[in-house]
């Protein structure tokens, strides 16, 4: 008898759940997600455009259009805009370089409350660290592999 009511529970709750979580359309998502990134891009290729057409060289352009992106991009998650512009791009907010600016200003900002120190300074890189941590840890182990290729002749 009891195997009967644990079974019903069970059904129950999986309807429930079944119920209650957000359906999500894949091509919808990706379709959203290459807009927003593209849009981002555009912006992005407008600035370089700006700086080059004001006489900086290519480097000199590309350094301060990134620059601009990064600013631009911490502003809009201080004013609470990035957030909703993520909600609705998904990945296509997270793969340009405002996405990772927008994932080292976001902990400040919720944090800063708890301080300059325990807050702002402990989680400033909660979500960017392991990017960082990898990345270097990645290039270095790739640069060790090259010099060693190097000495061996295999380059």
């Amino acid at each position: 008898m009891s195997d009967f009511f644990e079974e019903r529970q069970k059904k129950e709750y999986n309807e429930y759940v079944k119920k209650i979580t957000p359906t999500h359309s894949l091509p919808l998502n990706m379709a959203k997600a290459f807009v927003t990134g593209g849009v981002i891009c555009v912006i992005g290729q407008g600035i370089l455009n700006f700086f080059k057409g004001s006489g900086l060289d290519s480097e000199a352009a590309g350094s301060a259009a990134s620059l601009c992106l990064v600013l631009l991009s911490v502003v809009l998650t201080g004013l609470n805009v990035y957030q909703k512009l993520a909600k609705f791009g998904g990945a296509g907010t997270l793969v340009p370089i405002t996405g990772f600016a927008n994932s080292v200003a976001a902990p400040a900002i919720e944090y800063k409350k708890e301080g300059q120190v325990f807050g702002i300074g402990c989680k400033i890189f909660t979500i960017a660290g392991p990017v960082i941590l990898y990345g270097i840890l990645s290039s270095w182990v790739l640069g060790v592999i090259y010099w060693v290729l190097l000495l061996t002749g295999v380059l």
